[in-house]
């Protein structure tokens, strides 16, 4: 069962809770662009794992199935909760090292780029974890724990994070000592220098306590969340590229050859000591810290609000179909999907591009429904074209009446004068 698949409509009634707690207690938690951007790299993260969740749960299977120890039925309830300890304790080495070396890092700074801290942030997931996370938890395929055990449990450790990640919720006493919480969980998203590289847990603080990586949230030190090196853009595709680029770019630059392999494996932040010294990365001090923002209009913020939640309704259906979608769909609905969220982060940024993406995006979705509808996967066919090209019509004519709106928000950017 994809417990994940079924909790997506209780995650967004719970941000809008959270919104409407926002408003009662007078704060602002949200902003829309940086809400779109951490949605956007969950829902790739979703679409993404579609294409990659063989090469995690073959490995698994195959080394329970030949690797095994101990034999292990997924009946008693103790395999479950060993199962779920255990994974755990694995997920606590799988990010504790993902903030250590640099090629994990790569990965897992997708998720610590927002500059909020709110419900969506639990969204925003790398689409490239796969690579390397599988590792992790192959002691418990060894241990026996039977792969249906142990995909519920990752599912469940999964849910769990979500609730951590919010401002709304303050210490809660003895329960610190044991769990993850809000508080700690809010210390483990900062920038601060007391709070970097802290509280790994995904359930379990008890990890963290154990093993020397555990920080209480102080009072006297508000949390700044974040990285040191900002992201700076609302595009999830370079939201999951830009440290890849990053130690690529640096292993080009290095003069040794032993530098150019090691640089991957290095503690995070590592840099050869020619390349650091000519191209230096630029850090902002934190009492200088100012988060990223690009302003936009009402009628922007409306369209490109709208557009995201009926494209996440899409991506949604997506995966409630997965199942029966050839390797071909599966790549088509990707790129699709990635396609889309790439124009909506050309948008939130004003780009001058942003309205032709937005317009080929909608003619996207003919040869997207006509596949759909060969392969037998969306029903009622006429109407469904209706919708569609409803859909498309007043879209358009929405861009139309935007453009006047949008070249002067680009005029007052300075995008114009630099793309001539």
């Amino acid at each position: 069962m994809n417990y994940v698949l079924y909790a997506i409509p209780f995650f967004f009634l719970l941000i809008g809770l959270e919104l409407l707690v926002d408003r009662w207690r007078g704060l602002s938690t949200y902003r829309l662009a940086d809400a779109i951007n951490s949605l956007s790299a969950g829902v790739l993260s979703q679409i993404s794992g579609l294409l990659t969740k063989g090469l995690g749960l073959l490995t698994y299977a195959l080394a329970w199935e030949h690797l095994a120890l101990f034999e292990m039925s997924a009946e008693p309830l103790w395999v479950w909760l060993l199962a779920f300890v255990l994974y755990d304790f694995c997920y606590y080495w799988n990010h504790r090292l993902g903030h250590e070396r640099n090629v994990l890092w790569a990965a897992h700074s997708v998720h610590h780029q927002s500059e909020d801290y709110n419900l969506s942030t639990a969204l925003r997931q790398s689409s490239s974890g796969f690579i390397f996370g599988w590792i992790f938890y192959l002691p418990m395929a060894l241990l026996g724990v039977p792969p249906l055990v142990f995909l519920s449990v990752a599912a469940l450790n999964l849910l769990y994070q979500f609730w951590v990640h919010t401002r709304h919720i303050p210490k809660l006493g003895w329960f610190e000592w044991v769990f993850v919480t809000p508080s700690n969980h809010r210390a483990h998203h900062a920038q601060n220098a007391v709070y970097m590289d802290r509280n790994y847990g995904g359930v379990f603080i008890l990890w963290d306590r154990l093993f020397g990586t555990f920080q209480e949230e102080l009072d006297e030190q508000p949390v700044v969340f974040g990285v040191t090196t900002p992201l700076a853009s609302w595009n999830p595709l370079w939201a999951n590229l830009q440290f890849y680029a990053q130690l690529w770019h640096d292993a080009a630059r290095a003069e040794a050859i032993s530098d150019k392999l090691r640089i991957w494996f290095m503690p995070t932040g590592w840099r050869p000591a020619d390349v650091a010294a000519k191209y230096p990365l630029s850090k902002p001090e934190l009492s200088q810290f100012v988060k990223y923002e690009v302003p936009l209009a009402t009628g922007q913020k409306c369209y490109v609000g709208l557009q995201f939640a009926l494209c996440l309704l899409a991506g949604s259906y997506l995966l409630a179909i997965s199942a029966s979608l050839t390797p071909a769909l599966l790549l088509a609905a990707w790129c699709w999907v990635a396609f889309s969220l790439y124009g909506f982060g050309q948008w939130l940024e004003s780009r001058p591009a942003a309205l032709w993406l937005e317009a080929l995006r909608l003619l996207l979705n003919v040869p997207l429904l006509y596949w759909l509808q060969q392969a037998e996967l969306l029903p009622l066919a006429a109407a469904s074209w209706a919708l569609v090209g409803v859909y498309s019509l007043g879209s358009a004519l929405w861009l139309w009446r935007l453009r006047g709106l949008f070249k002067r928000r680009l005029d007052g950017l300075g995008f114009l004068e630099a793309a001539s």
